[in-house]
């Protein structure tokens, strides 16, 4: 392969569920804080900026696993552990990209650039908190959600607490997902020691992972519900509730491909809640 295919490797370009599940509830909070008329500048912003850190959190991830994806058969051949790309070389990707993401909110207010620096900082230390965190998805979830409250700070000047507590759904849902994700690699963490909440939730997750569903849901009908969402919202809240009950007949046997599919499958959930949230406001 040439090193640009293994660059676009490393970033996951040829992989974007990431950065579509990061997508998503960016996506929300920009309807939700402009009211359903967000600007098509502040789209474009935040649309290239999720693409942009979600590469640089990948080269990271990478940098950081390389003694440890050589054990994971799901990971062993990723650019680092082969060899094929130096981590001098990820870290520096990593930091283009990061400037590169600074860059597109230097336009915006001093608030969504504060929480930037912010964002950047959840990016680059989420992958060690695999060493020593039982829950590592928790975390996750802060920094896959982080463009919740830079898309209120962008358009508001503010960060209301609706943005924090859609913070907090955007935590459960990852802890979903990411878990059903984990599961694929249960039997290797536990061999080479790295903490997931697969491993910690043990026995009970699948029934932790419908738990998260159910959180995320609720909070999400809460904050809409206030913020004056009704029949199209709740609709799609209530057709995301239905791909969960469909990922638990894939998850409940704890087998490996059905748990990567109900995991990829959290896209078309996302998908669900913002169409409830855009054809909501369009359809008044």
């Amino acid at each position: 392969m040439t090193k640009l295919a293994l660059y676009l490797r490393l970033i996951r370009l040829d992989k974007p569920i990431g950065t579509v599940l990061l997508l998503w509830p960016t996506l929300y909070a920009l309807w939700l804080a402009a009211d359903g008329v967000p600007d098509w500048r502040l789209l474009l912003i935040f649309i290239l900026g999720t693409f942009l850190m979600r590469s640089a959190g990948c080269a990271i991830n990478d940098y950081a696993d390389q003694d440890i994806d050589k054990f994971v058969k799901r990971t062993a051949n990723r650019p680092i552990t082969s060899g094929r790309v130096s981590g001098k070389e990820a870290v520096a990707i990593a930091v283009v990209l990061t400037l590169l993401a600074f860059c597109l909110v230097l336009p915006l207010n001093t608030l969504t650039r504060q929480l930037s620096v912010v964002a950047a900082i959840l990016a680059g230390t989420y992958p060690y908190f695999k060493r020593f965190f039982a829950i590592p998805q928790a975390y996750l979830g802060i920094a896959f959600g982080f463009g919740i409250p830079m898309a209120f700070a962008a358009i508001q000047n503010q960060v209301p607490p609706v943005a924090w507590l859609l913070l907090l759904g955007n935590v459960f849902w990852t802890l979903a997902y990411d878990t059903e994700y984990a599961m694929v690699d249960r039997d290797d963490d536990l061999k080479i020691g790295i903490k997931t909440s697969a491993i910690t939730f043990g026995r009970y997750d699948v029934a932790i992972i419908m738990f998260c569903y159910a959180m995320h849901l609720a909070i999400l009908l809460v904050c809409g519900w206030q913020m004056g969402l009704r029949l199209w919202f709740v609709a799609g809240l209530a057709v995301a509730a239905g791909m969960a009950c469909y990922h638990y007949t894939l998850i409940r046997h704890r087998q490996r491909d059905p748990c990567f599919y109900a995991f990829r499958h959290n896209n078309w959930l996302g998908g669900a809640v913002f169409a409830g949230v855009a054809l909501d406001y369009a359809l008044r």
